[in-house]
């Protein structure tokens, strides 16, 4: 599965660890995760991402 890095903070998406924080359960394809999911760094929208 593909990373996504946040473009404001760097932080990156990983698919096989997702982010258990923001409900977001291991091994879930950054596509499969709710529009309205924030950084859990800085709070950017998802649209800030991209593809690594």
């Amino acid at each position: 599965m593909e990373k996504w890095k946040c473009t404001v903070c760097g932080y990156v998406y990983n698919p096989e660890e997702g982010d258990p924080d923001g409900g977001i359960a291991p091994n879930t394809p950054f596509e499969k995760i709710p529009d309205d999911w924030l950084c859990p760094v800085c709070g950017a929208s998802k649209d800030q991402f991209e593809k690594v």
